[in-house]
């Protein structure tokens, strides 16, 4: 009888101890699951402090310290590489306009003068190279003002209809001279959103120049009422691969030769800033781009 008892009450006292060390485990676990996220938030080289003094859990602390000072020193690389490439692209963008500026006087004192038709022929070869590159070191202009300056910051309320007919317009005759025939179905509701205008305008800038570039001759546009866009149009020479790369910096696939291949990487950049989203996708030769308000 004792000793009955007497297990019982050792079985007693064991199950207490199992459950307050379960119940430390489990404080400990939340204490490290708060630390670890206030810890990857915050820029801040302090570890994580344990109050529950258990070898494995500390050790697993101590692990997760390392770890974050890993990330840390990647965040503090990529933040460095992608300023120095900011920089890069500024000076590159200006150091090809000065001489760029040059030639293009040089080829206007050319053009004045009497040449052998052969002559003529290389000149207009020359221009017309010039011209590209010229666009190119334009591009990378935009590029790193977009990227160095806040210079999209400023918002109001707009009508994306309003902005996406005036992007049109401006368009209308370069997508008619690409042959294109576009079909654009914009809704009677007016699609109202807080945005930055130029910004805005900017998006539906480069998503158009890219349809230019890669449509087989069509373009389809619509815009919903619930603020959903989309652009598509037939695209023989991408594939998937290829789309899924499009807003990379500097991708280019063949079909987009004389592209930096920034308009939709500019596009993304710019759309995110707005907390908006943009989205590509490639079925049965279709390219879609999707942009969501």
């Amino acid at each position: 009888m004792w000793l009955l008892l007497f297990l019982l009450l050792f079985l007693a006292v064991a199950v207490c101890g199992l459950l307050f060390k379960i119940h430390s485990i489990y404080h400990a676990v939340g204490e490290l699951r708060v630390q670890l996220a206030e810890r990857i938030q915050a820029d801040t080289n302090t570890g994580i402090d344990l109050t529950y003094l258990d070898r494995r859990i500390n050790h697993l602390a101590a692990d997760l310290d390392c770890q974050l000072q890993l990330l840390r020193q990647k965040q503090l690389q990529y933040t460095r590489g992608d300023q120095e490439l900011k920089t890069a692209v500024t000076n590159i963008s200006h150091d090809l306009r000065t001489p760029l500026t040059a030639i293009y006087g040089y080829l206007r004192l050319l053009e004045d003068e009497e040449l052998p038709p052969r002559a003529a022929e290389y000149l207009a070869v020359i221009q017309n190279r010039v011209d590209g590159l010229k666009e190119l070191a334009q591009e990378l202009f935009r590029y790193s003002v977009i990227l160095s300056v806040d210079c999209y910051e400023e918002k109001e309320e707009l009508s994306v209809n309003a902005v996406l007919e005036e992007s049109l317009a401006g368009y209308y005759a370069a997508i008619l001279k690409a042959g294109i025939q576009p079909e654009i179905r914009i809704c009677g509701q007016t699609v109202k959103r807080t945005l930055n205008r130029q910004a805005l305008a900017r998006i539906f800038s480069n998503m158009i120049s890219n349809a230019i570039k890669y449509s087989d001759g069509d373009l389809q546009i619509r815009l919903e009422a619930d603020g959903r866009l989309c652009f598509s149009n037939r695209a023989k020479n991408l594939d998937k691969v290829s789309v899924g790369h499009l807003f990379d910096r500097f991708y280019t696939v063949e079909s987009g030769r004389g592209s930096t291949g920034l308009g939709l990487s500019i596009a993304r950049t710019l759309i995110e800033e707005m907390n908006g989203k943009i989205e590509a996708e490639y079925q049965e030769g279709i390219l879609y781009l999707y942009l969501y308000l």
